[in-house]
């Protein structure tokens, strides 16, 4: 099976995804045969109050990675859906881009699962982690 390209995934991404999720920033930095990396830019308009991205900001770019990975991992993009996401907040990020590192865990036929590590450019403490259950619809 042939894995998608950044560049690939990054076409999936724009052309998949509602305007406020593109709105997010998010660019494919990396993809394989079980994973996807995407890169999740610091804005000030996904800040909360005292400054740290917005908890919000990163259940949807976790969420929307995991697309990514999934279609990285079946060789193409195909309908699925969120079935469950599971996000823990472990410290906050503030002025720094963040890497969202998606392992698909399980593909089946028909659901996938996948571990999610959100961590600060440059750093290897996670500042959140999360899981993710997708049905594959076609």
């Amino acid at each position: 099976m042939t894995t998608l390209t950044p560049a690939d995934a990054d076409k999936i991404l724009h052309d998949n995804f509602a305007p406020w999720v593109l709105a997010l920033g998010l660019t494919v930095q990396e993809t394989g045969e079980r994973h996807a990396v995407l890169r999740l830019p610091w804005s000030d308009t996904l800040a909360r109050d005292g400054g740290g991205l917005s908890g919000q900001a990163l259940m949807a770019a976790a969420d929307t990675a995991t697309v990514i990975a999934i279609s990285a991992a079946r060789g193409a993009y195909g309908p699925m859906t969120t079935v469950q996401q599971s996000t823990s907040f472990q410290r906050p990020v503030v002025g720094a881009d963040v890497l969202i590192d998606v392992r698909i865990t399980k593909l089946g036929k028909r659901m996938a699962f996948a571990d999610i590590t959100m961590a600060p450019e440059g750093t290897d403490e996670p500042a959140a982690k999360a899981s993710t259950v997708y049905a594959l619809l076609g």
